[in-house]
């Protein structure tokens, strides 16, 4: 006879899946070819006037190199991975954007251009978005169901937005270490919280913070939040982005990294696509307050 233990009052609460410790999920910005002229890059700006010839290289690199570099790199240590992805990016590389869904990684929306949506009108977000959606969907094969705006920048129409386009989850909330609800409309849209800590961005506002730099927060953040996870549902959010995180020294970092992370029992990596469905399931998520604007 095949039995089934059931949970008791005292049975220890199972926050993750297969009653994992702490949940990790990695973001790969898909960007590269959508930035504008004037699209800010590791060099002073030019004068009024001046057509800047070297800034476009440095974001072309995400796409020659970094995204390339960075899949292998999680193919290694069979770690799938988010991908917000800018649909312009997309119909400029549509090989490298099958090829990442290819590989089981999530499509995520990241908007239709690099145009900031906070400043857009209701009706000119609601474009954006679902030309984006149209984009991803029609190029990979993949309907995007999870949303990262400009700089996590919204408006007061942007979730009612993003529920009436389908979307089940947004990233773009730095208030948890864990995944919570907001409500719109009297229905839960995910927050799968998004980080500026472990976040590559940084190497470039601060050529201080080396690749050995990098790997150590993502070891010193990793090592709280797993002594954490022993008592309460507890999620690492690690940001990576194709011209920054695929460069070789910081594929380096993550390299040494996730073989560290994975020397840990219960240490479970998820898409945030997998974040959100599986907290929708759960009954004691917290729901976050309306924002006030």
């Amino acid at each position: 006879m095949r039995h089934t233990m059931m949970k008791t009052q005292s049975s220890p609460p199972e926050f993750w899946p297969n009653n994992a410790r702490l949940a990790i999920s990695i973001s790969m910005q898909f960007e590269a070819g959508a930035q504008g002229a004037d699209a800010e890059g590791p060099f002073p700006p030019m004068e009024d006037g001046l057509v800047d010839t070297i800034t476009p290289t440095w974001y072309e690199y995400g796409m020659n190199e970094g995204i390339p570099r960075l899949l292998d790199l999680w193919d290694r240590h069979g770690v799938k991975v988010t991908s917000h992805m800018v649909g312009q990016a997309v119909e400029r590389r549509p090989d490298l954007a099958k090829e990442l869904v290819a590989r089981g990684h999530e499509a995520a929306a990241h908007g239709y251009n690099w145009t900031p949506q906070f400043g857009m009108t209701p009706d000119e977000e609601r474009a954006s978005y679902e030309k984006n959606i149209e984009v991803v969907e029609r190029i990979t094969g993949q309907r995007p169901i999870g949303f990262n705006a400009f700089w996590m920048r919204q408006t007061r129409a942007t979730f009612n937005i993003l529920q009436e386009l389908g979307f089940l989850y947004h990233t773009d909330d730095l208030s948890r270490d864990e995944p919570a609800l907001t409500m719109v409309q009297d229905k839960p849209l995910v927050v799968v919280p998004y980080t500026l800590r472990c976040n590559d961005i940084g190497r470039f506002s601060s050529q201080a913070m080396t690749a050995s730099s990098f790997e150590q927060e993502l070891k010193d953040e990793f090592d709280v939040l797993y002594a954490e996870g022993a008592t309460r549902r507890r999620m690492m959010s690690i940001s990576t982005h194709d011209r920054i995180g695929g460069a070789p020294g910081i594929v380096g970092a993550l390299d040494r990294f996730l073989t560290y992370a994975k020397q840990h029992e219960g240490v479970v990596f998820m898409r945030k696509d997998e974040i959100a469905e599986y907290t929708l399931e759960q009954d004691d998520v917290p729901v976050n307050p309306p924002r006030i604007f």
